[in-house]
């Protein structure tokens, strides 16, 4: 049985380096192969006519007139426009080329190409195993900690803009946290528990208010039939907070709807301008539940302490969760940058800076944004205004696009407070991609940026919004290619059109120098092999 299991291995361990010799030898000698292929049909010209059949195509051409080259230039430029074209939108859509993902998912395997080892090295295990690159549901996206009320904030904006603000994937994401939330134990599921299941898996918004009527005719003490209605059916900010109180009479001792309730009536009284009880309420939330960090509770804490401007609590709140062994976020590294900005920003000149160089508090303050800028780099624009806001999404996908909104769209006030802040950002963060390496195999201060972020962000952030990438992706070869080709043949066209025995002069000139090398070898070859030879090697 050893014997023959080793004359097996031996048999394959044969024929697996004769695969890779073959592999080889179609890879590095196919430049021999070329030449005797050449050799061999210089040898045969005689018998293939090739001097008769040279000499009928010549005189074929030289019959044509100007205009059909001007049409076959003119063609070849519409050809390749039309691939241009088609190349540019899947490059603007999927971020590749066509023709490159065909070539590299269908032609190389068929020319017994492998793949890149060099990318295999870099998602490599601790045993050596190549690990799968990070797929799009790798990218884990995260319930917004500030998300605004469909019925009084996302929906007014489509009633005056006629815009949805919401992806219909954004909202199943919602649908499918509440779901989780409010799960009660299957064995003793009440039929208004059955009905609001069934409620927040309704796509219509109609269909969703009326299941939750039905539930409140069912129990008048259903605490998430009030929640939802507070939601999506209150058309204002006070009115949703009226539901909410009442879900939380409602809400017995149920942890989950307890906590969420209490949040969201946190946030009523910040929209209605009642700050410090908003700061009083998450405050007690948050000794209440401290086991509930998952829940990004402190990021409503620190937004309503800017706006109080009461800048040394929020450096105490920083203090507990801006710590290198718990998860950041924008909101974390770009308020640790507005605060040591806030010290110098008042008094800070770049020219003054180049001429004296930088104080400490000045570098701690440029390395704060340049932390936060390598932690998102699409927030700058929005605080600078470069780019326009929109509603944020309900969920956000960290240190993507969909995260910079929903920071910028609550924080710009506070950084437009602080006086010098944004000029400081402006004179600085461009300088944070000096720092990180290219092309990003490893992070500066953070793990590599995702390359899932694009894709997930444009699942999550509505189509008229254009989604920023980082990093920005070079054009591949093949659109620079046919724009290229496409240019040059219709130039070609024109001049063709234009000046046709000019054209003539030229094209003749440009093959007899072109093929003038070749001529030249051939002839060295006559006067060295003997004309016998030829022809008895002709005559075989």
């Amino acid at each position: 049985m050893a014997d023959t299991s080793n004359s097996t291995s031996q048999s394959s361990g044969f024929t697996d380096k004769l695969k890779s010799w073959l592999s080889w030898s179609w890879t590095y000698i196919w430049a021999i192969w070329f030449a005797m292929v050449l050799v061999l049909i210089y040898v045969l010209r005689s018998p293939l006519k090739l001097q008769e059949t040279l000499a009928t195509a010549s005189v074929f051409l030289n019959t044509l007139t100007p205009k059909f080259y001007v049409a076959l230039t003119g063609t070849s430029s519409l050809i390749s426009g039309l691939i241009l074209i088609f190349e540019w939108w899947y490059f603007r859509k999927y971020g590749t080329s066509f023709i490159e993902q065909v070539s590299v998912s269908h032609l190389r395997p068929l020319l017994g190409g492998v793949e890149n080892s060099s990318s295999a090295g870099l998602f490599s295990s601790v045993n050596g195993d190549a690990e799968p690159r990070p797929s799009v549901s790798e990218c884990k996206v995260w319930r917004n900690p500030l998300n605004l009320f469909r019925g009084s904030e996302y929906s007014r904006y489509t009633w005056v803009t006629g815009k949805e603000p919401l992806t219909y994937y954004d909202m199943n994401l919602s649908a499918q946290d509440h779901q989780t939330f409010f799960t009660c134990d299957t064995q003793q599921l009440k039929p208004e528990d059955a009905v609001m299941q069934k409620a927040w898996r309704e796509r219509n918004p109609q269909a969703r208010i009326k299941a939750a009527y039905q539930a409140i005719e069912l129990n008048n003490e259903c605490a998430t039939a009030y929640v939802l209605l507070a939601e999506e059916e209150a058309t204002t900010i006070t009115e949703a907070e009226r539901l909410f109180r009442q879900a939380l009479r409602s809400a017995g001792k149920d942890t989950n709807v307890l906590v969420y309730i209490k949040r969201r009536l946190a946030m009523c009284a910040r929209k209605l301008g009642r700050v410090k009880e908003a700061v009083k309420m998450m405050r007690d939330l948050m000794k209440e539940f401290p086991l509930l960090g998952m829940l990004n509770i402190h990021e409503n804490l620190l937004e309503a302490l800017l706006e109080m401007q009461a800048y040394a609590d929020v450096q105490a709140v920083l203090a507990k969760y801006d710590d290198i062994s718990l998860p950041k976020s924008a909101t974390i590294c770009y308020t640790s940058a507005l605060l040591k900005a806030r010290a110098v920003s008042d008094k800070f000149s770049p020219e003054a800076a180049s001429r004296r160089g930088l104080s400490t508090a000045e570098m701690n303050a440029v390395e704060a944004i340049h932390r936060a800028v390598e932690f998102n780099p699409h927030v700058p624009k929005y605080l600078l205004e470069m780019k326009s806001l929109i509603l944020p999404p309900e969920h956000i996908l960290k240190r993507g696009d969909s995260e910079a909104v929903a920071y910028a769209f609550f924080h710009l006030q506070h950084w437009k407070r602080v006086e010098g802040a944004l000029n400081l950002l402006h004179c600085t963060w461009e300088g944070t991609f000096r720092m990180i390496p290219y092309p990003l195999e490893k992070g500066h201060l953070f793990y590599p940026y995702p390359g899932c972020t694009e894709t997930a962000d444009r699942e999550l952030l509505p189509s008229f919004h254009e989604v920023s990438v980082y990093p920005k992706k070079e054009l591949p070869f093949f659109i620079l290619f046919t724009a290229g080709l496409c240019s040059f043949t219709a130039m070609l066209a024109m001049l063709t059109h234009q000046f046709p025995e000019l054209m003539g002069v030229f094209a003749k000139a440009f093959f007899s120098t072109l093929f003038a090398p070749l001529g030249f070898v051939m002839d060295k070859m006559e006067s060295f092999m003997p004309s016998s030879f030829w022809h008895q090697l002709t005559r075989i």
